[in-house]
């Protein structure tokens, strides 16, 4: 899996991040439980054909599966480099759930109701991770399925994920709502809406 390369001449580390001890682990909100019986996972909005799918987690597992090496970049400034991911990619996931060629953007959703949105180039860059280093991530970190976009600040890179909307116009998600920048590229350090160009987002 191919994924976008820091800007020509520069450092793996984005402008104001640093590597701290240890792995930090943030989020919001409590750690759900997850029970494999009843959970599931959509993909709906926009689709190629205008239907709703929905996996089981038997179905989810049995997609196929790719490993990828990755940096993850917090907007709170740490970053942990070199992490080993292992999961679904988001073109393995649009393949098997085709979207409309109108779809511009794609909405992550976790627990909770937690959203956070990407441009579908972005997406398909991600990966639908369900390992980290060869074992199974932590519930803490977002089993049973966590979004990797490791090219965009971490917030992007949905914990819990429970479903995937195909848009065709851009809509703010979650953290987004709440002040982040639309797109969140941490080699311009988009960190915050104000610093939003024309363009980067919806009104």
């Amino acid at each position: 899996m191919d994924l976008p390369e820091p800007p020509r001449g520069e450092s793996r580390l984005p402008p104001g991040q640093y590597v701290p001890r240890g792995r930090p682990v943030i989020h919001y909100g409590r750690v759900p439980a997850f029970r494999p019986e009843s959970w599931d996972f959509r993909v709906f909005g926009a689709t190629a054909d205008g239907l709703e799918r929905v996996l089981t987690w038997g179905d989810f597992e049995a997609l196929p599966k790719t490993t990828v090496l990755a940096d993850f970049h917090c907007v709170t400034k740490f970053s942990i480099m070199g992490n080993e991911w292992r999961g679904v990619t988001a073109g393995d996931l649009m393949a098997a759930v085709p979207a409309s060629p109108n779809v511009r953007h794609v909405m992550i959703w976790g627990e909770y109701g937690y959203s956070a949105n990407v441009r579908v180039s972005d997406f398909r860059a991600a990966l639908l991770a369900t390992e980290l280093e060869e074992k199974p991530i932590s519930p803490d970190r977002g089993y049973p399925v966590r979004a990797i976009v490791p090219h965009l600040y971490a917030w992007k890179s949905v914990k819990w994920v429970r479903a995937v909307e195909y848009m065709v116009e851009d809509r703010r998600g979650f953290w987004e709502d709440r002040g982040y920048h639309n797109i969140g590229d941490p080699w311009r350090e988009q960190r915050y809406s104000y610093q939003e160009e024309p363009g980067d987002g919806p009104p």
